[in-house]
């Protein structure tokens, strides 16, 4: 999950500037995002449109290993 993660956002943002960490405890999964305050709003995106697609992409393949997953983002400070 933390490579598809990376990858989405590398290529939405076009930055390399933030970190990509996963949880697992049983059955769910977060993922955590730490990003540079300048592409934060990229990352979640006007009415927080693209961070709800990239927990759709992320949800559907979680669904293929019986998880439930969960995505936070949070500014580097």
């Amino acid at each position: 999950m933390i490579e598809l993660t990376t990858f989405i956002i590398k290529n939405i943002t076009g930055s390399e500037d933030f970190r990509v960490t996963e949880e697992e405890i049983d059955d769910r999964l977060t993922i955590q995002v730490d990003a540079n305050q300048s592409i934060v709003g990229l990352i979640i995106g006007k009415e927080g449109k693209t961070i709800k697609n990239i927990r759709k992409l992320l949800a559907i393949l979680a669904t293929k290993t019986d998880k439930i997953i969960a995505i936070n983002v949070t500014e580097q400070l």
